[in-house]
């Protein structure tokens, strides 16, 4: 068995919101939702990676406020080792876009539950 796979996500929080993205139509879990984010490249930092996929995926930048602590999950395709990090947008960062998701939302605690979550991303429901 291969080892897990390194991917960071990020909880962008603005206010007494987070932010969730809507995975693309013909992706893996297409549909559910999650805290964005992507894989960590070889010879990639966490948080080099964390920066890099943001800035892809939304074009926007964060600060880190909180580092939490990693820990795998195992979907039938393949293990992963979500490595999550809380953040907050930076003051001068542009705002987010769904430039490879469905949408994006920002949500209250009390909405979350609303929201069909990754199955890897559920963990981390009231970790910040």
């Amino acid at each position: 068995m291969s080892a897990p796979v390194p991917v960071v996500c990020a909880i962008i929080l603005r206010e007494d919101r987070v932010m969730l993205a809507q995975r693309a139509p013909g992706k893996t879990l297409a549909g559910l939702w999650e805290f964005p984010g992507g894989k960590v490249e070889t010879g990639e930092s966490a948080e080099d990676a964390l920066h890099r996929e943001l800035q892809e995926e939304l074009g926007c930048t964060v600060r880190i406020t909180q580092t939490l602590a990693p820990f795998d999950h195992a979907y039938s395709w393949g293990s992963i080792r979500l490595i999550p990090f809380v953040c907050e947008l930076t003051r001068d960062s542009p705002e987010p876009h769904a430039h490879e998701h469905a949408a994006l939302a920002w949500v209250t605690r009390e909405q979350l539950s609303a929201y069909e979550l990754a199955p890897a991303d559920v963990p981390l429901l009231g970790a910040w």
